[in-house]
C-alpha cells in the first residue's frame, strides 16, 4: 500500500464519502455596509449590530459571524473597497452624491463577483425602486429593515446559498428549500422566519451529534433556501435542483409571462405535483379564497397575515419534513409517542402498534425523518420501498429498526464520540468521558482505528472481524483538576512511591466523572483494562512503553459502588504513576521535567472470553514490529517481527517466554526445536474471576492469576496453539489428539492459516509505518471466538501502535578492517546506531559468579553502581547475561528503569547454559530503542558465530571496585563505542 492509497482512505474517513468538507465553500465574513450616520446609528444601535449578529450566530452555533465595517457614503465606500476585501456590499437608499445603483454597478465592473443587496428602511422607498427599475440589474436583491438583526442574518444565509447551491447540492446531496414570493416586504419578512427554523432544527441534529467533527460538518449540510419572484425563475430553479428538493413554499399571486397572474402559484404546484406528488407544499397568500382552492388540490395553506404564522410554519415542517422530534401516531392521528433520536427511535419502535407502523409507512415519514436528520442516500432507498415488499408488518417493523440502528453505527464508526450509555457496548469507536488531550496512546489507538474502519480491511480476510475492544477516554484535563483539587504538588514532596500511592487513593476525582463512569459500570459487564495515556507516551520523539500501569479488573462485584471504587482507584494509581521513582528517573534520563507531563486514561474492554467462570484470558496476544533489529538467515530488517503468547499480553511485553516468528515467513521456525521446548511458554496469565475484592495498591498483578497449560487444554484453548512433543520419533508433531507435552507453537494458526494472524499482521504494520512516516510496534489481541463471544466471528483486536524509533541515516562499519585485538566486544546483532566516546567505566556481571537464581540480588548491586556513577555524572557499559529487564527473574535481571538509568550501551550475553532470546518486543526493550542506548547480544562463542567479548583481557583490568556477582572498572581513556544501525554490527574499542 503507497501513501496515495492511504490518503484516499484517510480522507475517506475524515470527511465521509459525502465530500462534507468542500461544501459551503463561499463564506460571506466581510460586510460593507453603506449607511448614512442616522441610519448606521440606527442598525448599530448605538454600536451594537455587530454583537447582535455575533449573537445570533453564536445561539445558532454559526461560527463565522460576519464583520461589519460601515461607511457613510459611497465615495467612501469606493475607498474602501480598494483598500480590503470584501464578500458582500448592502447598501441604503441615501448614501451621498451616488444613488446606491451607480454605486452597486462600481461594484459590479470592478469587483463582478461581489453581491451588492439594496436595504430599505422604509416603504415609501418602494417608488424608487420603481424609477430606478433599469439600474436595479446591478442590485442582487432588495430588503424591507424591519427592526429585527435577524434579517441581516436572513440576508447573509440567502446569499451565500445562492454562491453555494450548485457545487453543495451535486458534492453533498444537500436539500433544497424554494421560496417563491415577489413582494419585498413579505420575503423580508419571511426569511428571517424560514431561516430560525431550518438553523434550529439543524441545532436540534447539531445537538443529538456524538462526534464534535459530526457537529462543524452539520452545519453544512442544512437545507439551501433559494428565492425565486417569478414563475419563471421558479421554474427554472425547480428543473435544476428538483433532484434535491426538500418542499416548495409559493406564494400564489405573481409574474408569469411578463404579466401578473392571480393563479401563479397554483399553476407552478400543479406542475411540479404531476412530476413529484410526494413533495411537501406550502401555499401562502393575504387573499382569503385561494385557501379553499388550495384546500382542494390538497395542499397545505398559510394566511400570511395569521398572527401564528411562525408556529404554522413551523408544524409544517415537523409534519411534513420530519423536524422536530418523530411522532407516532395511530391511524385516527392521536400521537403515541415521540422520539427524540435515533437511538430513541430504534427503542420506540418495538412498543408501537402496527397500525401506527403501517401509517407512517405509506406516508414516507420515516425518509422523511431520515432526509431531516441528513441521511439521504437511505432515505431514497427505503423510499422506494413499499409495504407490499414486506410479507408481515412484523418484516417491516424489523426493516426499519435495523435501518435507522445501521445509520447510527455507520455514523460514529471509527470516531471519538462524546459519552452517552447507549454507545458503551459498541465496537470500533472511542467514548470520551473528560476533554483534554487523549494522550499518546489514545492517539494512536484514535488515528489507527479511524484508518483502519475507513478502509473496512475486515473484507478482505473471509468471517474475520477487525476491531477495536469498547474503549473510552479520560482526557488529561481530568488529571489537571486531580492535582490542582487535591493539591498533590504540595503533599507528594519527599514521600515514597508507597505513601505517594497513597495520596492519590485518598484524593477526589471530578463529580462529572464519578456519576459518567457510574453509568459506564451500570452498561458494562466484561472486565475492563484501565490504561495509561500520558502525553509523552508513545509519541515519535520518545515513544515511552510500559512505564505506566495497566490495571485489569473483573469487574464482577456484585455491588456497584465497590466496582466503582475499584474503577476510580485504578484511574487513580494511573494518575500516580507520573510521580514515582521509576517514572522520575525515565522522565529526567530524557532531559524532560515532570511537570511537562499529563496523564489521559483509556477504560478498555479485555479480549477475551470467560473459562469454566473463573478465568479470563485471551487465545492469543502479542507484539509484532514492522522493523526486525535481529534479523536471522534471509530475513531483513524490513521483514519485522512478531511475538505472540496465550493469554494476556503481560507474558510478551514484560520479556516472559513467547513464541517469535516473522508475520512475511510465519511457517519458518526461528529456533531449533530443542531450544524452542526449553524456552517456549510454559505459563499464562488470565483475569482471576474468583476474587471480587481486592487491593489495588499492591501492584497490577493483584486481580491477576499464572496458569498451567494443562488448565488451558482442559479449556478448550490450545486446539489451534499447541504441538506435541512425539518422544518415539523426537519431533514437534501437530497433532492436537495425541498424549505428550504441549508446546505452543501456534503452528495451527501460522502453519495452517486457522486464523489470518500473518497476514493481518502484514497489512497492520505496512498501513502503520506508511501512516506514521516511520517503523511501527502494534499491540493485539485474537479472540478465536465461540459461543461465548459477543461477535461469534474470530476477531483480530488492536490494542494500542507506536512509533519505533529507527535511525534512517547509519554509520557504517567495514567487519573487514576491524582489529579484533584492540576491541573489547564485538557483536552482530546490535542495535543503536553512531558513534559514543565519552564513557570510561564498565559494569559487568561476572560470568563465573552468575547464579540464575539469584537474580534479583544482581540487580541490587547493579542499582548500587548505577547510583554511584550517577552521582559523579560518569555514563558506563552494562554486561550482563539473559534479558535485561525482564519481570520473570529466571530469564534474566530484572532491573527497572531506574537501576539502569545511567548506562549508554547494554549488553545480553549467552552462557552454555544460560541461553535466552534476545529481548526484542518487550517495553524494556523498545524504550531503550527510543533512548538510542546501544543494545548488543552476544551469543555463545563458537567457531561458526564472531560476535564475542574479550573475557580473558576485561578481568585483567584492575577493578574499582568488587562485589559479589557484578564488577566495576574505571580507564583513564574513553572507550569508542561504534554502532552501524543499518546492519546491526557494533564494537567496543580498547
Amino acid at each position: 500500500m503507497d501513501i496515495t492509497e492511504l490518503n484516499h482512505y484517510y480522507n475517506k474517513f475524515k470527511f465521509g464519502e459525502d465530500i462534507f468538507y468542500q461544501l459551503m465553500q463561499l463564506r460571506v465574513r466581510d460586510i460593507l455596509l453603506v449607511s448614512t450616520f442616522y441610519d448606521a446609528y440606527i442598525f448599530e444601535q448605538d454600536g451594537q449590530l455587530s454583537e447582535l449578529i455575533f449573537g445570533d450566530y453564536k445561539q445558532l452555533n454559526l461560527t463565522t459571524a460576519p464583520r461589519i465595517n460601515s461607511v457613510p457614503t459611497a465615495k467612501e465606500a469606493i475607498t474602501a473597497l480598494e483598500e480590503r476585501k470584501y464578500d458582500l456590499v448592502i447598501t441604503m437608499m441615501r448614501i451621498g452624491e451616488m444613488t446606491p445603483f451607480q454605486l452597486a454597478r462600481y461594484v459590479k465592473d470592478n469587483y463582478r463577483n461581489v453581491p451588492v443587496l439594496l436595504l430599505l428602511n422604509n416603504k415609501a422607498d418602494f417608488a424608487l425602486i420603481e424609477k430606478y427599475k433599469e439600474d436595479m440589474r446591478f442590485i442582487d436583491n432588495t430588503f424591507l429593515w424591519s427592526a429585527d438583526t435577524k434579517l441581516f442574518l436572513a440576508m447573509v444565509k440567502n446569499i451565500e446559498d445562492q454562491m453555494n447551491v450548485r457545487e453543495d447540492t451535486h458534492k453533498g446531496l444537500v436539500r433544497v428549500i424554494l421560496l417563491v414570493e415577489d413582494s419585498i416586504n413579505y420575503y423580508s419578512l419571511y426569511l428571517p422566519i424560514l431561516y430560525g427554523v431550518v438553523m434550529r432544527q439543524t441545532q436540534r441534529l447539531i445537538e443529538e451529534e456524538l462526534n464534535d467533527l459530526d457537529r462543524r460538518l452539520r452545519m453544512r449540510v442544512r437545507p439551501k433556501v433559494i428565492l425565486a419572484k417569478n414563475y419563471e425563475d421558479a421554474l427554472k430553479i425547480y428543473e435544476t435542483y428538483k433532484e434535491y428538493l426538500l418542499c416548495v413554499i409559493s406564494d400564489i399571486r405573481y409574474q408569469r409571462a411578463g404579466a401578473e397572474d392571480p393563479h401563479a402559484g397554483f399553476k407552478l404546484v400543479k406542475h411540479i405535483r404531476s412530476e413529484m406528488p410526494d413533495i411537501p407544499v406550502i401555499l401562502q397568500s393575504a387573499e382569503d379564497e385561494n385557501q379553499l382552492i388550495a384546500e382542494n388540490m390538497n395542499i397545505t395553506y398559510l394566511n400570511k397575515n395569521s398572527k401564528q404564522l411562525l408556529q404554522e410554519l413551523r408544524q409544517f415542517f415537523i409534519d411534513h419534513l420530519g423536524f422536530g422530534n418523530f411522532a407516532f401516531k395511530d391511524k385516527n392521528m392521536n400521537t403515541i409517542t415521540e422520539a427524540t433520536s435515533l437511538a430513541d427511535f430504534q427503542t420506540k419502535i418495538d412498543i408501537i402498534p402496527d397500525d401506527s407502523i403501517l401509517y407512517h409507512s405509506k406516508s414516507n415519514h420515516f425518509s422523511n425523518w431520515l432526509i431531516a436528520h441528513g441521511e439521504i442516500n437511505i432515505a431514497r432507498k427505503i423510499r422506494k420501498l413499499t409495504i407490499a415488499d414486506f410479507p408481515d408488518t412484523a418484516s417491516l417493523r424489523a426493516y426499519i429498526k435495523d435501518v435507522f440502528g445501521n445509520v447510527r453505527k455507520q455514523k460514529y464508526r471509527g470516531k471519538i464520540i462524546n459519552f452517552e450509555s447507549r454507545n458503551l457496548n459498541e465496537l470500533n469507536q472511542i467514548v470520551r468521558l473528560a476533554e483534554g488531550s487523549l494522550g499518546g496512546k489514545g492517539r494512536g489507538l484514535a488515528f489507527l482505528n479511524a484508518l483502519l474502519t475507513s478502509m473496512e480491511l475486515e473484507k478482505k480476510y473471509g468471517g474475520v472481524n477487525l476491531s477495536l475492544p469498547s474503549t473510552a477516554i479520560i482526557g488529561t484535563n481530568e488529571f489537571d483538576q486531580f492535582i490542582e483539587d487535591n493539591k498533590i504538588n504540595e503533599r507528594i514532596e519527599g514521600k515514597t512511591d508507597q505513601e505517594i500511592d497513597q495520596i492519590f487513593i485518598q484524593g477526589d476525582l471530578s463529580q462529572s466523572l464519578k456519576e459518567k463512569l457510574k453509568i459506564y459500570l451500570e452498561e458494562v459487564a466484561y472486565p475492563i483494562a484501565v490504561r495509561s495515556s500520558s502525553l509523552l507516551e508513545d509519541s515519535q520523539l520518545q515513544p515511552f512503553a510500559g512505564v505506566y500501569r495497566t490495571f485489569m479488573l473483573p469487574n464482577n462485584h456484585p455491588a456497584i459502588d465497590v466496582r466503582l471504587d475499584q474503577i476510580m482507584t485504578a484511574i487513580k494509581l494511573v494518575f500516580a504513576s507520573v510521580y514515582l521513582q521509576e517514572t522520575r528517573s525515565y522522565i529526567e534520563g530524557l532531559s524532560y521535567k515532570i511537570e511537562e507531563e499529563k496523564m489521559a486514561v483509556i477504560i478498555q474492554e479485555v479480549v477475551g472470553q470467560n473459562q469454566g467462570d473463573s478465568y479470563f484470558y485471551p487465545h492469543i496476544s502479542g507484539v509484532a514490529q514492522s522493523y526486525n533489529f535481529y534479523p536471522t538467515s534471509y530475513m531483513a530488517h524490513e521483514d519485522g517481527i512478531a511475538n505472540v503468547a496465550l493469554g494476556l499480553g503481560k507474558a510478551v511485553v514484560e520479556g516472559k517466554f513467547n513464541y517469535r516468528f516473522c508475520p512475511k515467513f510465519p511457517a519458518n521456525e526461528l529456533v531449533p526445536q530443542d531450544e524452542l521446548i526449553r524456552n517456549s511458554q510454559k505459563e499464562f496469565y488470565a483475569i482471576d474471576l474468583n476474587q471480587s475484592d481486592f487491593d489495588l495498591a499492591k501492584g497490577e498483578e493483584a486481580t491477576l492469576i499464572k496458569l498451567d497449560l494443562k488448565t488451558a487444554d482442559k479449556h478448550g484453548t490450545l486446539t489451534h496453539l499447541a504441538s506435541v512433543w512425539d518422544y518415539e520419533n523426537n519431533m514437534l508433531v501437530d497433532d492436537h489428539f495425541l498424549r505428550g507435552l504441549r508446546v505452543l507453537t501456534f503452528s495451527g494458526i501460522l502453519k495452517y492459516e486457522q486464523f489470518p494472524l500473518a497476514k493481518m499482521l502484514v497489512d497492520l504494520l505496512q498501513i502503520g509505518e506508511v501512516s506514521l512516516g516511520i517503523p511501527v510496534e502494534i499491540e493485539f489481541a485474537v479472540d478465536l471466538g465461540n459461543k461465548h463471544n459477543r461477535n461469534q466471528n474470530p476477531t483480530f483486536y488492536i490494542l494500542q501502535i507506536r512509533p519505533l524509533s529507527v535511525n534512517p541515516v547509519s554509520y557504517f562499519i567495514d567487519a573487514d578492517m576491524i582489529d579484533k585485538n584492540n576491541v573489547v566486544l564485538f557483536s552482530k546483532q546490535s542495535m543503536g546506531n553512531g558513534l559514543i566516546d565519552d564513557v570510561c567505566d564498565i559494569v559487568y556481571v561476572d560470568p563465573e559468579k552468575f547464579d540464575k537464581v539469584r537474580t534479583e540480588e544482581i540487580q541490587q548491586e547493579i542499582d548500587y553502581f548505577n547510583q554511584r556513577l550517577k552521582n559523579q555524572n560518569r555514563p558506563y557499559i552494562l554486561l550482563g547475561p539473559g534479558r535485561w529487564g525482564s519481570r520473570d527473574r529466571f530469564l534474566g535481571i530484572p532491573v527497572k528503569w531506574s537501576n539502569i538509568s545511567y548506562a549508554k550501551t547494554i549488553v545480553e550475553y549467552a552462557l552454555p547454559d544460560f541461553i535466552i532470546e534476545n529481548s526484542q518486543g518487550t517495553h524494556f526493550f523498545h524504550n531503550l530503542v527510543a533512548m538510542n542506548i546501544g543494545y548488543f547480544n552476544i551469543p555463545v562463542h563458537t567457531a561458526s558465530q564472531e560476535s564475542f567479548i574479550d573475557w580473558e583481557w576485561l578481568k585483567s583490568q584492575t577493578p574499582v571496585e568488587r562485589k559479589e556477582f557484578c564488577v566495576h572498572c574505571h580507564f583513564s581513556k574513553s572507550l569508542l563505542i561504534r554502532m552501524d544501525g543499518k546492519h546491526g554490527i557494533a564494537l567496543i574499542e580498547k
